[in-house]
């Protein structure tokens, strides 16, 4: 099989390489993977190589979709052919991440999913919704896992505030419009935001224009502030997060795109909570499939492309110019 590796420092580590393929142990399932998808973390972990977060030579990319091609001896949860996604850290099964040891995160502290075939241990596998594509569902373990953890439980009569138009922002708006809640999305891009627009977000703020856009969120909410912020931009966007948030409100604090300082103190004041999330669990993966379903959702795909092409996609990330998700493709 095929597989790329991270050698060395920085992207040019980035090696494609004929391997073996994969031995199955009792309770694992081989996966042909067809499609996987990039997120922010897995150009950060290419780039700057955190040892603490990255076994040397690891297989990136923790999002990833394919067909159940073998199994092995006491696998009951799946069968050959089965259509399925692995989960992000394979060993948070549910219940509270207090719960589940450190490590199991794909692409980062074990092998991920961009290789032609992977062996994963049955529990870390989840079948995909039947309306999507591999590609679609190659873009849920992740990004989309994440988008649900925020706001899983946000309600139609709720405003919910969205940073930017990547992955996690544009399943944040498609979670929250099925869910009936009003949706504030911010770009620097006018196309981008009318594109939210026909997704269904009823107010844009264009952050490059209005750089004070927490202002602009209080005035669209009659000075309220808004009930829901997913916050994918970190230290340096989240003061502003705070001042947009309503009180008891929540910050669902996601990302880490800018750095700075944080002063606690306006937190007490405005009354905010502040949720920080890393992905969730294979139990929330599975409700966020059944609420896919339900409401024929599919994720938005920016671009595609071929296994060979996989270094230009990374690239492409660093840019930030997609709108959603870049994936590549396999078979």
């Amino acid at each position: 099989m095929r597989a790329y590796r991270l050698f060395g420092t920085g992207l040019d580590g980035l090696t494609v390489q004929d391997e073996p393929d994969p031995v199955l142990n009792a309770g694992e399932v081989l996966v042909r993977v067809h499609a996987t998808s990039l997120n922010y973390r897995d150009y950060m972990l290419a780039a700057y190589r955190p040892p603490a977060a990255l076994k040397p030579g690891v297989i990136p990319l923790s999002d990833g979709a394919g067909e159940v091609v073998a199994v092995g001896s006491g696998v009951t949860r799946f069968k050959v052919g089965d259509r399925v996604a692995a989960i992000f850290t394979q060993n948070w099964l549910y219940g509270s991440r207090r719960h589940v040891l450190t490590g199991g995160a794909l692409g980062g502290e074990c092998d991920g999913m961009l290789a032609e075939l992977r062996a994963l241990p049955q529990d870390g596998l989840v079948h995909i919704p039947d309306h999507l594509s591999y590609a679609e569902a190659a873009c849920l373990p992740c990004a989309g896992v994440t988008a649900w953890n925020a706001l899983r439980h946000v309600r139609a009569d709720e405003t919910v505030l969205l940073l930017g138009t990547g992955g996690v922002s544009i399943m944040a708006l498609q979670i929250a419009r099925a869910a009936g809640a009003r949706v504030i999305i911010t770009s620097s891009s006018d196309e981008k935001l009318a594109r939210a627009r026909e997704l269904g977000a009823r107010e844009l703020i264009n952050y490059a224009r209005t750089p004070d856009w927490e202002r602009e969120v209080l005035a669209l909410t009659g000075g309220m502030g808004v009930d829901h912020v997913v916050e994918v931009g970190g230290a340096g966007t989240l003061p502003r997060s705070i001042e947009a948030t309503a009180a008891d409100g929540t910050v669902h604090l996601i990302g880490i795109l800018t750095g700075g300082t944080i002063d606690p103190t306006r937190i007490f004041q405005r009354c905010v909570n502040i949720h920080g999330i890393y992905v969730g669990s294979r139990e929330m993966f599975e409700d966020y499939n059944r609420f896919l379903s339900a409401h024929r959702i599919q994720p938005i795909i920016d671009r595609v492309y071929p296994f060979p092409k996989a270094p230009a996609a990374y690239a492409d990330l660093k840019g930030a110019g997609h709108f959603g998700k870049l994936v590549i493709e396999l078979s």
